[in-house]
């Protein structure tokens, strides 16, 4: 509620995913590739990790987020995501765009030449 009312979100919702998820490849594959929001993508880990990439100029760089930790990602921002080939997070993500999550794909293959997430054991 605090970030919601201090930033103007109009949006929010729950991401939980877990390792035997039947549409986790799928989900997975959604966010591998290079992409751009018009809105900051912010994310707040309740439980598990995931991996966001961030690509600023020539730059790469990799963030892993766990239990407690709060991302945001400026709007404009070339990034992709990771949850490893079997996701084990919860995320609550907040929008300002009422319509949710809406990612505009570079086109970039450059997440394709970086290492994935690896599984925690």
């Amino acid at each position: 509620d605090r970030l919601m009312g201090e930033a103007g979100y109009q949006a929010v919702d729950v991401i939980s995913l877990a390792p035997d998820h039947p549409d986790r490849a799928a989900l997975r594959q959604k966010f591998l590739s290079e992409h751009t929001h018009s809105e900051d993508e912010v994310r707040f880990f309740v439980a598990g990790s995931g991996q966001f990439t961030l690509h600023l100029g020539d730059k790469v760089y990799d963030v892993l987020c766990e239990k407690g930790d709060l991302i945001g990602v400026p709007d404009g921002t070339r990034h992709w995501f990771d949850m490893s080939e079997s996701p084990c997070f919860v995320a609550i993500r907040l929008f300002t765009n009422k319509e949710g999550w809406v990612a505009n794909f570079t086109g970039d293959d450059i997440a394709t030449r970086f290492p994935r997430m690896q599984p925690n054991p």
